[in-house]
Formats: structure tokens, sequence, C-alpha cells
């Protein structure tokens, strides 16, 4: 590790011309800051000379105080750090964080504040966050909101999600600040009790891309959501500006504030090529290290599910009995008759568990097990879900030893219907029955629009229940899950047992709408910058009037494509979503998924543009094969693999799992080929991609 500290600057009333500006570690991106005849904190970035944020206020405004105008520099402070670290698993075995950091000290009198404005300066973009330090006049503040601008420099064109407070589940458009309220208005369909107000602006949710005309791609985000509301960002669409809109709790307050307090950091990635944004580790880097020391229960994982089931045809169901509206008061589970389409059973996952022995998966995913699916939906009124308690045909004793002479993990399921404070009453009491009976990690679930005191699911409150889940569950050395959580935020560094969340559109919308091709080549630019994605890849049956003929959604993927996933969409927790049967119809294929690591030691990204194809190749951790995914949008095209990242003078062999020459995502999706061929550090594979499709390739060092 290498850590350099530079002298302070200044420790002055004002700032002088050279404490104003920072420059990253490479000069490439320039900061300036300071103080506008206001008062007013103000920055603009500079990337390789050309402006990229002109001249944008900051701020926060509460009801106790105000820290957006009257203010003095005091001092600053700079830092130059240069370090690396080593996660538990990701897509690199090392992580460099190297920084320039400037601390503005702020002061403000009448009534007298202070504020200090942190930058890092990264070769890849900026991150910063306001801090409040203890103060005479203000202990608590309630944050009504953040004044953080971002003044574009053109008319960019934009990769983005509707503005909710409650969900995130949408699909990308790409359009430019001119065309943005045109192209929202029809997609605001949700009630607008879950929408923020318009306010003369149009609102969009965070992680999002620019990309300007001369090329140079911008990713805005937050890291390190801890303790405050998530960032949305209201468009000023003629000024091509955007300012932070925090989702408000039901009193539209945004935070409630016990000072000192440091606000999550605000983001931007930069690059004039768009493999860097995808390679970029900046928001993880913002993020504090592991919040705990043993580290070796934490196994990344493939694993298969009861779940795909209950999307295909409409018929299987979460629920034990159709009986409960008879009988609302139940409370013997026993005296109900099964439905007969619940899947969740004893029997039923013992084939589950059969087929991850069979094949070398790791887990398997249970949905539907537990008390109290009957009336979900009422779940916050009079129902309850149970978390220990499970329906008569699911036998949890039998499938514990089931599944441990196999050497099979079992995933628990808890899903809450958004009951989030009736989680944490029984949490403690979930966990020790989960470590009971040898489950060791956990998918939740907060489907629902408001959960009790009429929270968000992105406010302040959730944000820190979500956290909490994280924490304790760590404290029970068990990994999770999340669905329906706020957007992750690069948080899995510090808790590195949160292997997934969901928190975008993810492969179940195959069976409720459909994704199209393009969906999955924005996502790793967008998405997947806070945090590994459970996306649920692995579908290699794409129709769903296969299962039931008035269903017509069909899924925007070949089934080249769905193995290439693996690598385009990289997480530690990776699902073979499909039914066993569909994998036994195609077992040379599903051979790709058997082998595909989760954790890796190196990435390479070789090609990419946002919204049209990515290619990547990745290094497994334990051992010196190297993995290759492909994938493009509705369009074929040759993706050239260059394979120079091999050690040279080493003989490989690569096994391509390939669209065939008449597949197409829509027309021919399961036609594919299986080839090998021998390669090595000189070679350049010049492959074709199917509309829709994809390719995926292990290369194994050639036996001499």
């Amino acid at each position: 590790m290498r850590f350099i500290a530079l002298p302070t600057l200044l420790a002055a009333a004002a700032l002088s011309a050279a404490a104003t500006s920072v420059s990253s570690p490479s000069g490439e991106l320039v900061l300036d800051v300071d103080v506008d005849n206001a008062g007013t904190p103000v920055y603009s970035l500079a990337y390789k000379g050309r402006p990229v944020i002109s001249r944008s206020v900051l701020g926060l405004e509460g009801k106790e105080a105000s820290f957006t105008s009257g203010f003095t520099v005091t001092g600053t402070d700079t830092i130059t750090v240069d370090r690396s670290w080593q996660p538990v698993w990701g897509e690199y075995a090392d992580v460099r964080d190297h920084f320039r950091e400037l601390a503005v000290h702020l002061r403000a009198d009448n009534p007298a504040r202070l504020l200090t404005l942190r930058f890092r300066l990264f070769d890849d973009g900026l991150g910063f966050r306001y801090e409040l330090p203890r103060q005479d006049n203000v202990n608590y503040l309630t944050l009504m909101k953040e004044n953080t601008q971002f003044d574009f420099t053109g008319d960019h064109t934009l990769y983005c999600i509707p503005g909710d407070y409650d969900t995130d589940e949408f699909l990308f458009s790409e359009v430019r600040f001119s065309g943005l309220e045109d192209e929202m208005a029809p997609r605001l369909t949700r009630p607008a009790a879950n929408r923020p107000a318009a306010n003369g602006a149009t609102c969009i949710q965070t992680p999002m891309l620019l990309k300007t005309d001369d090329g140079t791609y911008i990713s805005l985000h937050e890291a390190a959501l801890v303790g405050y509301p998530a960032m949305l960002l209201d468009v000023d669409c003629p000024e091509q500006s955007m300012t932070a809109h925090l989702a408000p709790d039901r009193l539209g307050v945004s935070a409630y504030l016990q000072l000192p307090f440091a606000t999550p950091w605000r983001t931007l990635i930069i690059s004039d090529d768009a493999r860097d944004i995808l390679a970029s580790q900046l928001i993880l880097n913002l993020n504090e290290p592991c919040a705990f020391d043993d580290t070796s229960w934490i196994k990344p994982m493939k694993f298969i599910g009861v779940w795909w089931e209950m999307f295909t045809g409409n018929v299987k169901t979460w629920a034990y009995s159709d009986d409960y509206r008879a009988k609302p008061g139940i409370t013997d589970y026993s005296a109900l008759p099964s439905n007969g389409r619940h899947p969740a059973n004893t029997a039923n996952v013992m084939k589950y568990i059969d087929f991850a022995a069979r094949h070398g998966i790791d887990a398997v995913l249970v949905e539907g097990w537990n008390e109290g699916w009957e009336d979900w939906r009422a779940y916050r009124k009079n129902r309850q879900f149970l978390f220990d308690k499970a329906y008569p045909d699911f036998d949890v004793d039998s499938l514990r030893r089931y599944a441990t002479d196999r050497g099979v993990q079992l995933i628990m399921h808890h899903e809450t219907a958004s009951n989030a404070a009736d989680y944490e009453r029984q949490l403690d009491r979930a966990f020790s029955f989960m470590k009971q009976n040898g489950y060791n990690a956990v998918k939740t679930g907060y489907v629902g629009d408001i959960i009790p005191r009429s929270e968000h699911h992105t406010s302040q409150w959730m944000v820190d229940h979500v956290n909490y889940v994280a924490g304790r569950a760590a404290d029970y050395h068990i990994m999770v899950d999340s669905h329906e959580a706020p957007r992750p935020t690069g948080l899995c560094r510090t808790y590195p047992n949160w292997l997934a969340q969901e928190s975008a559109r993810g492969g179940e919308y195959e069976a409720m709408g459909s994704n199209p091709p393009s969906h999955t080549c924005i996502l790793p630019f967008t998405r997947l910058k806070g945090g590994p994605m459970d996306y649920t890849p692995g579908l290699f049956e794409t129709r769903l009037s296969y299962y039931n003929e008035g269903k017509t959604y069909q899924a925007g993927t070949t089934l080249a494509r769905q193995l290439a996933l693996y690598l385009t969409m990289p997480s530690p927790l990776q699902m073979a979503c499909d039914l066993p049967e569909n994998y036994e119809r195609f077992p040379d294929a599903f051979r790709f998924i058997e082998d595909v690591p989760v954790d890796w030691s190196d990435s390479r990204y070789l090609e990419a543009e946002p919204n049209r194809y990515i290619t990547v190749a990745r290094r497994d951790k334990h051992s010196d094969d190297w993995y290759v995914g492909a994938i493009t949008d509705d369009n074929a095209r040759e993706a050239l693999i260059d394979l120079s990242f091999l050690p040279e003078g080493r003989k490989y062999v690569a096994t391509i799992y390939e669209d065939a020459k008449d597949a197409h995502w829509k027309d021919n999706p399961q036609a594919y080929n299986i080839r090998t061929v021998k390669v090595d550090s000189r070679k350049k594979l010049r492959q074709r991609l199917a509309p829709g499709g994809g390719a995926a390739i292990r290369i194994t060092p050639a036996e001499i």
C-alpha cells in the first residue's frame, strides 16, 4: 500500500487560485471549487480539457438551518492516496484505490454553520459528499432538500428510467435531453403517490448514463448510501441540468440527521472509452472496507430454484391452499387441504436437490415454503408471513438431511410484502431458524407499494432497514440476496455477505412482458455500477407458449446469449433459472453453466457500446481458465475477440458456445453450435452473434 499525504495547501478565509483546483492523478480530470458572490458553494469539472460539468451549485436545506449560502472558505486539506485492497469476491482479485482528495471547509455566520465538502478525484471519475461536523447551533437537522446540481454542457444522449420512489423495474430509454420530457410522459403510468411531483422538471433515477456527441461517457450515481434516502434526479431539459431529488417520507421530509453526519457520495464515472465505464471500481472504492474480520463463511455460488414454475403457465402457486377464504381465521394449516399446485413441497424440492447434486450446482432456492402466502397482499393489515413455520407439505428436517447428504445448500426465501417493520421484529427468530436448519443464504423480498408508516422503498427508513438486515445477517453468517430493495451503491464491499440484489427489471419479466435484447446491453452500464444483480440468467426455453398457448411472451434472447450473460452480468450469486427438464433437453449447452465460475481474479472488457453490445473476458479466481461472453442487441454483429490477455507462449483450447447460422432471438432462439479451436495470445477470434444473440467461450490450457 502507498499512502502519500501532501501538505495543506491553504488555511485562510478564502481560496487562492491554486487551492480551488485539483486534478486526477493522470491530470485528465480537473475539478474547480469555489463560492459565488452569495457564498454558495459551486464546482465545475473538465475532462481532457473539455467541460463536463459547468458551474453547478451545492447545498443542503434543513428546517433548523440552511447550508446553501453565506459561506466563506476557512481552509482546505489535500491528500493523494494510492493503495489497493482485495475484495472477498468480485471482478478483480485486487482493486486499486488511487485518488487526489480536496476537503473544503466552509463557515457561515448569523447563525453560525459549518460545512465540509469532500471531493475525491480518480482517473476515471469524481466522488463528493457533504460533511456536517458538530455545531454550536444545530444538533439535529430535518433535511428537506439537497441542492446538488449537475449542469451538463450539451444536448447529450441519456440512458435512463422514470423517477419512482418504489420501483426501478423499468426498461431503459435512450433519448436526448431535448426529447426526455416527451419520452417520459407516456411512461409515468404508476400512481402519483409513487412518483415525484413534476415541479416543472422531469424526474429520472440513478444510476444513469450520458453520452456526449464527442464520445465522452458519463455514469451518474451515488456510493455508500447509509442513513439517507436514495437520490433521484430532477431534469431541466432545456437547460440540460440535473438536480438531486431525495425520496421523502410521508411528511415530505427527506431525512432526519444527527450531527456529525456525512452524506453518501455523489459519483461521476467519466471516460471516452465505454469499456472504462464497465471496468470502473470507483463506487466500490468510495465505500467503507469490510465491516467484519472473518469472511471465510462467504461462498459465491450458483443455484437453481423452485421459482420459474410459478411464472411459466399461471398454474403453480406460492400458496399451499385455496380454502383460506372460507376459513380466514385459520391458524393450523394442516386442517386445510393442499391445492395440489404448490411446488414448494418435499418431494418436488428433493428432485431439485438431486438435479443440483448431479450437475455440481451449489444450492437450491425454495419460494413459497412458509405460511402466509394465501393472502399475502393483505399481510400488512390482518395476516402475517411466518419465517420459522413451514407449510404442512414442506418437511424442513427431511430436506435438511437430504440436501446435506448430497452436498447441496438450501436457500431460504423471506417475502415480506413490504412489511419491513414486522420483518425486523421476526428477524432474529428467522435467522436462528435458518442456522438451526442449515441454511446459509436468504433471498429477501419487499413486493408492495408502501411499507408501514407510509414509507417508500427508497426512503431513509427503508435504506436503514436493508442495511440493518445485511449487518444482522452477517452476525449469523448468512448471505443475502435482496429483491425490491433500494438500488445498490457499493455497500457489498462493506457487507460482502450481501451477494446480490434485484433492484431493476430482471429476468422474471420474460414471463411478464419480456425484455428486449438491448436491455442486458445497458444494465451493466447503469444498474450494475452499484453492485451485482440477481438477474436470473440461464433461460433455455424462451417461449412462454411452450407451457401455455395463451401466453405470447417471448424472451429477447437466444439460448447462446443466455450463457454469455454469466459473463456480461457478473454476480457472485448466479441462478440457473430454467426448469431442470429444460436443461436436460440441452445437456451439452448446460455444460457451460456447470463450468462457469462466479468469482474472478481479473476481467478485461474487450468491446462495449451502451445499449448495443458488450464483450468481456474473465479469469477464474481458482484456476488458469478464462471465460469470454459476448452479447448484442437485436442487430447481428461480428465480435472481435482479441486474446492478447492470455499469457504469451502458452497454448489453450477454446470451447465456443455460439449462435447457429440461422439463429434469431425471435424466429429460432434455440439454434446453437458448440465447437473447439486452438488459441494463444496472438489469436483474434471473429465471432458472429445472431440478432439478440451471443457467444460464451471457455478457454483452458492445452494439455502438453
